[in-house]
């Protein structure tokens, strides 16, 4: 193909620079396509041309004057730059050659990589608005869903069609809490106070004419915090000195062979099973139960 047209192609160990992982990370485009002229040489109208775009609009994006925010403008810039899966994933991308790569199959899971939760809330807020089956594993869901301003709590209160929900939070009373609570530098009696909280507010839903929603109670250290939505996950950690919401977020899909989307659901109908059961006032009913919508 002539050099002029198509992908502008970097050398491959490029794409493993450390620069250039920390612009795709951050989706800094400027940052990248700078990158980019400097490993390639490639004039801004050679850019345009490979992704299809004017060169004042390529202009205007290195030179920070225009923002990119549409997925199909990150989608032309990856293909663009005949971005490797790797880097896609790392872009917030899934993988584009897996099967023709002979990569495991499973890695097409992974739809998005969002690096700052806040690039997901309106599409989890539109999710809570219309999914059937939601399944939450967290510590307290005070951001989540459990306070007026939640993030989840809006769509769910004004939900005019039937959905079912799962909620799994820390055991109030597990020793964990103590771990978890030295961890973040809170006490543990306001720790705790926080887990009951929640469950107060959560039992708010009893009543609600199309929202199912159960609660049970888990005592292990908390180490991920999933959301999910029918088919979709979204998973994220519980760090050392941090909350599952300030760290990065794997959005992920069901793919044939995959693991990761199967091995996650299988963890939270487990953990499901083994946690104590609470009423529709918090009390608790039972020690477990078998019956599950999946997240």
């Amino acid at each position: 193909m002539d050099k002029r047209y198509g992908p502008v192609e970097l050398p491959a160990r490029s794409w493993h620079q450390g620069e250039v992982h920390s612009a795709l990370r951050a989706r800094d485009i400027p940052a990248l396509l700078r990158l980019v002229q400097r490993y390639t040489g490639a004039s801004q109208a050679r850019l345009a041309t490979a992704f299809a775009m004017g060169q004042g609009r390529v202009n205007e994006i290195i030179n920070g004057r225009r923002q990119v925010t549409r997925l199909d403008v990150f989608e032309r810039i990856a293909d663009g730059l005949a971005m490797p899966d790797e880097a896609r994933v790392l872009f917030g991308l899934a993988p584009a050659h897996a099967a023709v790569r002979g990569v495991l199959t499973g890695h097409a899971e992974i739809a998005r990589v969002f690096t700052d939760q806040a690039e997901a809330y309106q599409e989890l807020r539109d999710l809570a608005a219309t999914a059937t089956e939601i399944s939450i594993l967290a510590v307290r869901t005070l951001g989540l869903i459990s306070l007026n301003d939640s993030l989840l709590r809006g769509p769910l209160t004004q939900r005019a069609t039937p959905v079912s929900v799962r909620m799994l939070l820390l055991d109030p009373d597990a020793p964990t809490v103590a771990t978890r609570s030295s961890e973040i530098g809170e006490s543990p009696e306001s720790f705790a106070t926080g887990i009951r909280l929640a469950i107060a507010r959560l039992a708010e839903f009893d009543g609600h004419p199309y929202v199912t929603l159960r609660t049970a109670l888990y005592n292990q250290l908390p180490t991920w915090r999933m959301l999910g939505f029918d088919g979709t996950l979204y998973v994220s950690a519980f760090g050392t000195s941090r909350e599952g919401h300030r760290s990065g977020m794997y959005k992920l899909t069901a793919a044939s062979g995959g693991v990761l989307h199967a091995g996650f659901r299988r963890q939270f109908d487990e953990m499901w099973r083994q946690a104590r059961h609470l009423g529709m006032e918090g009390r608790s009913v039972d020690r477990g139960r078998t019956e599950g919508t999946r997240p």
